[in-house]
This record gives C-alpha cells, sequence and structure tokens, in this order.
C-alpha cells in the first residue's frame, strides 16, 4: 500500500491507496493562506510539516490495520510555488505560493526589449517557445517571478539561498534529505530544455536570460524515480514503517490527471477546486501563445498535457460563504449553497457573476481584471446568487473549453469531473448543459489528486501499469446536456464574452 499525500492550496489530505488505485483511507485539514498588501500570497512550511503530521498520526490510528502494508509515500502539492531553503534544508521565511503577484515587474523586465509582441521580445520568446514550450507569465505567478522577486526585494533571503524548491520537492527533502525535483516540476520556471522527454534539463541560455545559476536548483528526475527510504526520525515520528520509499511524485495538475483515470490521449478531464482547469494527455508538443495554452510534461513520464488554469472556481464559492455567513461559516454551507442553487431556474432571473476575483489567467492573461455580480436587483435572494455564481464558473470554463480543443484539435467527450466542486450534482448539470458535453462524474471525485499520486506510486514501485490503472477508475454517474437549457446558455455565453471586454477595458483604464 502506498501513502500519498496532497499538500493542496486550501486544504492538505493524507490518504493509504492500494496497488490497484484504490482508496482505501484518508483524513484532511484546512490550510490556511498569508495575504500581504502588494499582492503576496503565502504559506509556512513549518505548517504545512506540522498539519501533515498529525493527519498521518491520525490517520493511522483510525486504520492501523494499513499501517504494517505500507511500502511507498508518494507527495503531490500546489504547483508553480517557491520555497527558498538553506544548506541544511531550512526554509528561509514562508513558501511563495502560485497566486503571488509581487514578481510581475520583474518579469516585465525580463521577458521585454524590442521587437516586442504582446510584451515579449520576440528573439527570447522565439527561444522559450522552442525549449520549453511556453513563456514566463507576466502575471508574475511563476516560480521564476518569484525567484527574481527575491532577488529584487529581499536580497538576504535570496543570497542565503541553498535551493529554490517547489512545495513537493520540499516535502520530499524533509522525507528523505535530498533536494530533487521532477521533470515536469521545474516547466514553469521556464529555464529547462523541454523537447526531449526522456532528458529535460536545465538550459544555460534560459538560465543566462534569467540570471540564474544551476547550482541553485535541485537535480532533475522522473515522477516515478525512487529516492530513497523514508528518514528514520520522519517514519518513527509518522508511525511508518522503516524502509518505506519515497517516489519523486508529481504536482497536483499532473497528479489529478491521473487520478481522473483519463490516462490515455485525449481523454479529458476538468478539474472544479480552488482553481479549475480543462486538460488531457496528448502525444505532441504544441503551444497557443494567444490563449496562453501549451503542452508541457505529464507527471506520466514520457508524455505531454495540455497544461491551463482559470484562477477561480471553488474560490468563488468559498467568497461567497464569506459574503452570506462570515469568518464562521457553518459545517454544512457547501450543501445548502448547493441545495439554493438548485431551486433557481437557470439563468437565475437576470442575475449573472464574472468569476475573476483575482484575475484570469487562461485563455486570457490578465491579473487586473476583476468580476462580481451584475444586475443584482431586489428580487434576487440567495438562491439566485448561488446559482449564478455555478453558472458563472460554467460559461469562464466553456471559453477554456473551446481553447483547448483548438489546441488539442478535436472536440473532447466525454469530459471526467474531479474537484470538490464534483461532488455537486447541480453544477455537474450545470456544467454539462453550459459545455453541451457528456460529463462523468467520478467516484470520490475530491479525492482524484491523492489518489492519482497514489497510482503514480503504484507504477513507479511495478505493482501495476497504467492500462490497467484506467480501468480502475470507477464513473458515479453521467451528465448529458439539456437541449432547452443549453440554448439559453448559449445566449449568456455570448454576454459573457461581451462582458468581459468591457470589464477589461475598465480595469485597464
Amino acid at each position: 500500500m502506498i501513502l500519498a499525500l496532497d499538500l493542496g492550496t486550501t486544504a492538505v489530505k493524507a490518504a493509504v491507496v492500494s496497488a490497484q488505485g484504490e482508496l482505501l483511507a484518508w483524513d484532511a485539514e484546512p490550510q490556511p493562506l498569508i495575504f500581504t498588501p502588494d499582492g503576496g500570497v503565502e504559506q509556512d512550511p513549518h505548517a504545512w510539516w506540522a498539519t501533515l503530521t498529525r493527519l498521518v498520526q491520525r490517520l493511522l490510528a483510525d486504520a492501523p490495520e494499513h499501517r504494517d502494508a505500507l511500502r511507498a509515500v508518494s507527495c503531490t502539492a500546489q504547483w508553480s510555488g517557491t520555497v527558498a531553503v538553506d544548506a541544511s534544508g531550512e526554509p528561509l521565511g514562508n513558501a511563495i505560493l502560485w497566486m503571488d503577484t509581487r514578481g510581475a515587474p520583474d518579469i516585465a523586465e525580463l521577458v521585454g526589449g524590442f521587437p516586442r509582441l504582446m510584451g515579449y521580445n520576440l528573439f527570447k520568446v522565439r527561444t522559450w517557445l522552442h525549449l520549453t514550450g511556453g513563456a514566463p507569465a507576466r502575471s508574475g505567478k511563476d516560480p521564476l517571478a518569484h525567484i527574481l522577486y527575491l532577488r529584487r526585494a529581499e536580497p538576504d533571503r535570496y543570497r542565503a539561498a541553498h535551493k529554490f524548491l517547489e512545495p513537493k520537492d520540499y516535502l520530499n527533502l524533509r522525507l528523505t534529505g535530498r533536494f530533487a525535483s521532477t521533470y515536469e516540476t521545474l516547466a514553469l520556471h521556464w529555464i529547462t530544455n523541454n523537447r526531449d522527454l526522456r532528458r529535460i534539463d536545465y538550459h544555460p541560455t534560459l538560465l543566462r536570460y534569467a540570471g540564474l545559476r544551476r547550482e541553485q536548483f535541485p537535480d532533475l528526475y522522473p515522477s516515478t524515480a525512487v529516492l530513497g527510504a523514508v528518514l528514520p526520525t520522519v517514519a518513527d515520528e509518522w508511525g511508518l514503517p522503516r524502509g518505506a520509499q519515497v517516489v519523486a511524485g508529481t504536482p497536483d495538475l499532473h497528479a489529478t490527471a491521473i487520478g481522473s483515470g483519463g490516462l490515455g490521449d485525449f481523454q479529458a478531464h476538468m478539474a472544479l477546486s480552488t482553481s479549475a482547469w480543462i486538460s488531457c494527455h496528448v502525444p505532441f508538443k504544441r503551444t497557443d501563445i494567444w490563449r496562453n495554452l501549451a503542452t508541457l510534461p505529464a507527471g506520466i513520464p514520457g508524455r505531454y498535457f495540455i497544461a491551463n488554469e482559470q484562477e477561480s472556481a471553488g474560490a468563488c464559492l468559498n467568497w461567497l460563504c464569506g459574503v452570506i455567513w462570515g469568518a464562521c461559516p457553518p459545517p454544512d454551507a457547501y450543501a445548502q449553497l448547493d441545495a439554493w442553487a438548485a431551486q433557481a431556474a437557470a439563468g437565475t432571473g437576470g442575475l449573472r457573476f464574472l468569476p475573476w476575483l483575482v484575475g484570469e489567467r487562461t485563455p486570457v492573461e490578465n491579473p487586473h481584471v476583476r468580476g462580481g455580480f451584475c444586475r443584482l436587483s431586489l428580487q434576487h435572494g440567495r438562491p439566485e446568487m448561488a446559482r449564478a455564481v455555478l453558472e458563472g464558473v460554467a460559461l469562464n470554463a466553456r471559453w477554456l473549453l473551446a481553447a483547448v480543443e483548438r489546441l488539442a484539435g478535436r472536440r473532447l467527450e466525454p469530459i471526467r469531473l474531479i474537484g470538490g466542486g464534483a461532488r455537486s450534482a447541480v453544477w455537474a448539470q450545470i456544467l454539462a448543459d453550459v459545455l453541451q458535453r457528456e460529463l462523468w462524474q467520478m467516484a470520490q471525485p475530491q479525492m482524484a489528486t491523492v489518489r492519482g499520486a497514489g497510482m503514480l506510486a503504484a507504477v513507479a514501485m511495478g505493482w501495476t501499469d497504467w492500462q490497467s490503472l484506467e480501468r480502475s477508475c470507477p464513473v458515479q454517474a453521467r451528465f448529458t446536456p439539456d437541449p432547452a437549457r443549453a440554448r439559453l446558455y448559449d445566449a449568456m455565453y455570448r454576454e459573457f464574452r461581451a462582458r468581459y471586454r468591457v470589464e477589461s477595458r475598465r480595469w485597464a483604464s
């Protein structure tokens, strides 16, 4: 059996997963975010470790029959974060997360220069696209931006850093004592040559562009590499068998793609988590610079997947909970929102919700646009507000789906639905109607990421193969589009796109 760990943005999960990808036991705890006035979003790595320690100890205490069968540990974590550590592995301050925008000025300086297209120097962007499949995001949310921000704003911390690690790799360091990362994890640093999936490595030209040194980063391995045994001190503290092996693992987007069960090419999934994305594995390297999409190395070695992200999905529901209940929502808050949304008619009597609460990344990169309710009136109540939020996220996803299918070169159907938001049958039906695609609600959809981490480890340990795992992922329910509601959502989608143009001009001015 495998101990699978998922360090999410707002929740941490630990699970016991069988060699066949079956979820046997799990536990979770929320994880707070630290916001700074200058656009920073951080978390404390020490708090990550303390939370994981409590979870694993509690999980194994509640399911002692699994303890002695644990042979591997596999981590996944939020992607595109930065933990600066010293030579002993001690974190130098808080981790900088994927929502942090403080490095945007540094990226603008890095990528700019004449001749320029869409803010990028043509010669540099051609090299980035050729070698990596993409380029640093001007929003400043990539790890490269975090590192350049530290170099400018916190030079003492930058100089003291022995390595800059992704969150997953920090966990593996704590587990094994090794500074290591994986091919696909470092992709958003935009300093690796991704053309040959069997030999991904740092590229001297890209390092020179950024003014960074190879020794500032960990060695790279396939996601299925076994890094070694859990440190005895950790094994004893957590209650693990000594000798359990740590698999290098993969970030959350990649693990989710595996946990969705869509392991073959063009088998699409949509994740409804804090953010949202629509993705699938593909057999080619391709980039759409106009829509901020690219195929990047996948968690399955030797494969690519379509990388994208819409910044706010479940985060919009979290925000609505705060609006309605304040800092202490009831335990069944999401169930109440779901029940209210089911009471409201499609279209919510004209009420609209724009989900760009922290800007947007794909299919447009616009960190400045903002959302909220439109056409709110006295006739609207909680049912209409709840449904409008679900519809707004779904309309944004339709925009993304069109871009993803254009890059994939084909219609994607069915779409496997996973993530915490996928537990809502109301939201699943709205998505089917808006996207006009058959949706498969996967069993235990909120556990797809941690299950994917376990599935990866099962292959890494040689206990199974990808084809067998694909057959073992059960579908909980299927949702087909309703023609009448689909026509209504067609009209709402056109209105939604027009509203974006208005809001983007407003915030640009």
